[in-house]
């Protein structure tokens, strides 16, 4: 059995950071900390909890499980070919990709370019065009992902975000102020939500198979090896996560003298030009282009890689190049209409991902072939459906019997019927085992 080095896994675990660590996840937390204020660091504990803590668990779910396909199948074999098609659809070509490559231009390019250039369509079409260009010559070789993302674009990334927090502890910053709204009356709550709105959930179970290729390109092939392996990465990349969020909420917290922002990317403006002047528009384009381009990669590999095993008639090469030329189109129709299509979709598919995940970490306890997996899954995918449809095509006109639900309010109404449906399934397997032991009849 072959065995990583220390510092083997330590390269994985950067390379699994830069994948997880996309422009969503710089803004979210500055965001935070300047609307939490003095309760920065309560919030920041429950962000925490859901933007580190469900990741990280789907990474562990998958080495416990095997593959993506092995713990859906759980649910149904019909399950296991749909979900994972619609997550890889989801978040790869369908919104995370595009929308890296106009987050890139928004942030990296259009700050230095006159007005006119940048609201032509040409020049998001140029900057795609060089963008995609690039991602798609470093996701020809998925096994060099190490070399690229843990030896090269994470070390940049880090020591850039590095230098922005050590740069506020020389220059005179403001105080915290009280929290407003939500972060006010239930701070702990509050950044629960938000990280759980980063939606890294579903790109664990996408990653999986990303880490446990690297791992065999390195020679292990023991499927215990390789679950060791993928947890001890989760776990590095999880603590490089937990204190790049802190920095940058105590950046956010320190912001509010700088004037009230809508979103964490006028926050990091702000912050920047602050701390660097005219050069600070310079590094926050770089940190965004870098944090873009490893996501866009490390999405292009894994969907890359799955789309391969579906449709075996396909090379590896020949998807990276659809999904490259793909995402690029999307990327110049327009982000808005992208999130009007995509983002409900995901939301109803992202609390059947965390049912997944939750039921899989407890394998101990819950056999595969319990009847929890589809009771549960089940009756939660049709609660996404149900308020995919409410938020989507009827206005919210049922809204008045579903936030009768706990927790409907705070976006997650989906906890109740899951509760319900795992007892319900506990029940079956309960009346199965007995009728089991009744048709033996009673030992003589």
């Amino acid at each position: 059995m072959i065995t990583l080095s220390r510092r083997e896994v330590i390269w994985i675990s950067f390379m699994l950071f830069s994948m997880f660590f996309g422009a969503g996840n710089l803004i979210f937390p500055p965001f935070l900390g300047q609307s939490a204020g003095e309760s920065v660091w309560v919030s920041l504990i429950g962000f925490i909890l859901s933007a580190v803590g469900l990741p990280i668990l789907g990474v562990v779910a998958i080495a416990k499980a095997g593959t993506f396909y092995d713990l859906a199948s759980r649910v149904h074999p019909l399950f296991a070919l749909v979900f994972p098609f619609l997550i890889y659809v989801s978040i790869g070509p369908g919104l995370a990709i595009p929308r890296a490559g106009s987050l890139a231009f928004e942030m990296g390019m259009a700050p230095f370019l006159p007005q006119e250039m940048v609201i032509s369509p040409y020049s998001l079409l140029v900057y795609t065009v060089v963008f995609f260009g690039v991602v798609f010559w470093l996701s020809l070789s998925p096994s060099k992902l190490v070399d690229r993302f843990g030896k090269l674009l994470t070390p940049a990334l880090l020591t850039l975000i590095v230098l922005i927090f050590l740069m506020s502890l020389v220059t005179p910053m403001g105080a915290p102020t009280a929290p407003v709204e939500k972060y006010a009356a239930h701070p702990v709550i509050q950044g629960f939500l938000d990280g759980y709105l980063t939606m890294d959930a579903l790109a664990a179970l996408v990653f999986g198979i990303v880490i446990a290729n690297t791992l065999r390109s390195k020679g292990v092939n023991d499927s215990r090896a390789i679950s060791a392996n993928m947890i001890k990465a989760g776990l590095g990349a999880g603590l490089l996560l937990t204190v790049i969020y802190v920095m940058l909420g105590i950046l956010g917290s320190q912001s509010a003298f700088l004037g009230h922002a809508e979103n964490g990317a006028q926050i990091l403006t702000s912050l920047m030009n602050h701390l660097f002047g005219e050069s600070g528009t310079v590094i926050l384009g770089v940190v965004f282009t870098i944090a873009c381009l490893c996501v866009s990669i490390g999405l292009v590999t894994s969907c890359s890689q799955y789309f391969q095993g579906l449709f075996s008639g396909l090379s590896y090469r020949i998807w990276v190049t659809i999904l490259c030329l793909l995402s690029m189109a999307i990327a110049n129709l327009g982000l808005t209409q992208i999130l009007s299509v995509s983002v409900p979709i995901l939301g109803a598919i992202y609390p059947v991902a965390i049912v997944l995940i939750v039921l899989a970490l407890f394998g101990s306890w819950i056999p595969a072939s319990s009847k929890v997996y589809p009771t549960t899954v089940g009756l939660v995918a049709c609660f996404g459906i149900v308020d995919m449809v409410n938020g989507t095509f009827l206005n919210h006109q049922w809204d008045f019997w579903l936030t009768f639900l706990p927790l409907y309010k705070e976006g997650a109404g989906w906890i109740m019927p899951a509760l319900l449906a795992a007892c319900v399934g506990m029940l079956l397997d309960f009346g199965k085992k007995a009728a089991s032991v009744y048709k033996r009849g009673p030992v003589s």
